[in-house]
């Protein structure tokens, strides 16, 4: 009785904690997370150290509840039973493969909480599953490597492709690549492997090649990708014609031929937006290639391809609220883990808002802040694994079933008090003072400069 009260306490005055908590035992059983490894490793061996161990102290970093992962094994070394060493050498040895069969398959298990709770946005073009395709490259790490300390330049631990379902606001799949400098297009065949008939792949013009356009087609499934200035070879047939005006320009709509470089040719349609406001590259038109049928509006495609930015949106409260790279990994399987990480933490934070709609509304989950549920988990979730220890939360979660799952996590957040993680309202950013110049200058004092403000000033008349 006394420990129910203690959780009672955490879901009333820390509820997204808790199902954070709650999520992540159900999704990331150690089990689980085993039997990834087992199924995608295809050198690793798991030796003394289970992968799911690494995982959990690697989450607990993502989160912000450990600040490194020497810190992480401090908190639970006894436990552990190896050398830090042991644990680094294990992070620098997960094979990209592996990180990105965690993503994906955690990604199904989310899908199916989510399928439950029944919360899903609207589809974005009806009849049809839309994807969205965007890379992100890590930023750089220390030169905490032998090689890299004498070289003058910012390593670059990696990059990835990652694909996010807009309907159920979450990644379903990763592609990691090691090298920093390769080009985001050399990883599109293997996107074109998981790519399923009647989808639609949205991305920006730096994957408009020839090769996968026709490889979209030949798989019967459709592309919304703008038009970039190297795109395949093409020639515009027939004339533009005038479609309608929309928020943000007038629209048109022509026909174009594009050819790979077999000599392979289709027929697909060009949207053009005339902007209202020029784009922060001074650019006045967008040019967007699909090959949806003609039922599909232009007005329509123009629309949706404004969600493209979704998945940017998603990269940058990563890296603002989640600390998914981390400056210290510098060895390349070590940080594209840690960022496959952060993608499945992102995607368990989509689990929360969409128990908060299911809780208060269809609205309510576009106004909680992913920034105070960061820093709720935390401040807090050191404190509550203290007092409410690990078998609780195994015992409680570990083996609930989706359907289960989605209940419980919805009797969570209707305890949730929705000021306490609002967003704040967007507002201009004050324009910062003039440049100035550090040298030969001397200090002011900020009070006597504030004195000053409220001081009428004199007004001298001849």
């Amino acid at each position: 009785m006394v420990l129910r009260d203690i959780v009672e306490r955490f879901e009333k005055e820390a509820p997204v904690c808790v199902m954070v908590r709650a999520a992540l035992e159900n999704v990331f059983a150690a089990e689980r997370l085993d039997a990834i490894f087992e199924k995608h490793a295809r050198r690793q061996r798991s030796g003394e150290l289970l992968f799911s161990v690494v995982a959990d102290m690697m989450a607990a970093v993502v989160c912000q509840i450990r600040p490194s992962v020497h810190a992480a094994y401090r908190a639970q070394a006894d436990e552990i039973g190896v050398t830090v060493k042991s644990v680094y050498d294990k992070l620098g040895g997960i094979e990209p493969c592996v990180s990105r069969g965690m993503v994906q398959e955690t990604a199904g298990q989310i899908r199916a909480i989510l399928e439950k709770m029944g919360r899903a946005k609207g589809e974005l073009l009806p009849g049809y599953q839309v994807k969205i395709l965007d890379g992100n490259h890590l930023r750089r790490t220390d030169r905490r490597i032998g090689e890299l300390r004498e070289i003058n330049g910012a390593p670059l631990p990696g990059q990835a492709l990652a694909v996010l379902d807009p309907q159920l606001m979450m990644i379903t799949d990763v592609i990691p690549c090691e090298d920093g400098h390769a080009q985001e297009r050399s990883l599109l065949p293997q996107i074109l492997e998981t790519v399923q008939r009647g989808e639609v792949w949205m991305a920006d013009r730096n994957f408009c090649t020839a090769m996968f356009l026709f490889g979209i087609i030949a798989r019967h499934a459709h592309f919304i990708i703008r038009e970039h200035a190297s795109s395949p070879s093409r020639e515009l047939v027939g004339r533009r014609r005038k479609i309608c005006k929309s928020d943000t320009g007038i629209i048109y709509e022509q026909k174009m031929r594009i050819w790979d470089a077999d000599g392979n040719e289709k027929v697909i349609r060009r949207i053009t937006v005339k902007l209202n406001q020029p784009t922060r590259d001074g650019e006045t038109e967008i040019h967007i290639l699909t090959n949806l049928p003609q039922k599909v509006t232009a007005l329509a495609i123009a629309n949706v391809y404004r969600d493209r930015w979704t998945i940017e949106t998603a990269f940058q409260e990563m890296a603002e609220n989640l600390n998914s790279e981390i400056k210290t990994l510098g060895y390349p399987k070590a940080a594209l883990f840690g960022f496959c990480m952060g993608l499945v933490i992102y995607n368990i934070l989509s689990v929360v808002k969409a128990a908060v709609r299911a809780a208060h509304g269809e609205d309510a989950g576009e106004k909680i802040s992913t920034y105070y549920m960061a820093d709720e988990i935390s401040k807090t979730y050191r404190g509550m694994m203290i007092a409410v220890g690990e078998k609780y939360w195994t015992q409680q979660y570990a083996s609930l079933t989706p359907t289960q799952m989605a209940r419980t996590l919805i009797a969570i957040a209707k305890r949730i008090r929705l000021n306490r993680y609002a967003k704040n309202p967007w507002q201009a950013k004050k324009k910062p003072g003039k440049k100035m110049s550090k040298k030969n200058r001397n200090h002011v004092s900020t009070a006597r400069i504030l004195k000053k403000r409220n001081q009428p000033s004199m007004d001298v008349r001849c």
